[in-house]
């Protein structure tokens, strides 16, 4: 029987406070986002992909009528209207091998802390292995607060696998996130691959997401999943 054509269509993430699940793994980056002030005015956070930073990111903007912007859009030209506000820059390392980009950082660094508005920087990894060039950026940069997003415990999986799930308008078997929960690789990134390809998998096939095509999934090579559809 010929196979349905699929169509990888982007989800639509939900963003808000009430979408983010509290557990132990991110407990402390929940409430350092949270507080009215922080040490100096700024704050790194850091964790690994699909651990919730750029969640916290429009949370904690929403709540302070903050801007939030990718490091490597941050255009020199900008910075004196993007420091009339709070300020998230997100993914800041990957402006390490752009010596103008961390000079307009730098500058957006410090008119953001002049103005007295708070600054949230994000990255994958602690800010001491960002390794920016630009020595005063750098230093700067670990001199903020850092706060870290753990990996996830079973309950904080759990959770992100459901809304990976509701994100993409999915109703799994209720076996399915147990299952997941208990086999795959305990990484966020991890999760939001094993959905996406339940996602298309599913849809080739013309069936529900149950623990027999979780099984599937997490014992085929993504290269074999992509195959199928």
């Amino acid at each position: 029987m010929a196979q349905q054509l699929s169509f990888d269509l982007p989800a639509k993430t939900a963003l808000g406070r009430e979408d983010f699940y509290v557990s132990s793994a991110n407990a402390l980056a929940v409430a350092m986002i949270s507080a009215t002030s922080w040490p100096g005015n700024k704050l790194v956070l850091s964790g690994p992909a699909g651990a919730g930073k750029t969640h916290l990111a429009h949370v904690w903007a929403a709540e302070t009528g903050g801007h939030i912007i990718l490091a490597s859009d941050v255009r020199h030209e900008d910075v004196p209207e993007l420091a009339r506000t709070p300020v998230a820059v997100e993914d800041v390392p990957m402006i390490a091998g752009d010596p103008e980009q961390q000079k307009t950082l730098f500058h957006l660094h410090n008119l953001v802390l002049a103005e007295g508005h708070a600054l949230l920087m994000t990255g994958r990894l602690a800010p001491n292995f960002w390794q920016l060039p630009l020595p005063d950026l750098q230093s700067r940069i670990e001199g903020a607060h850092h706060v870290a997003l753990d990996p996830p415990d079973d309950p904080l999986l759990g959770a992100v696998l459901a809304k990976l799930f509701v994100d993409r308008q999915l109703n799994p078997a209720p076996e399915v996130i147990a299952y997941l929960v208990k086999h795959m690789d305990r990484r966020f990134e991890t999760a939001a691959n094993v959905v996406a390809q339940l996602d298309r998998l599913a849809l080739s096939e013309k069936r529900e997401i149950t623990r027999a095509l979780a099984v599937r999934v997490l014992n085929s090579d993504p290269e074999d999943i992509e195959s199928d559809n």
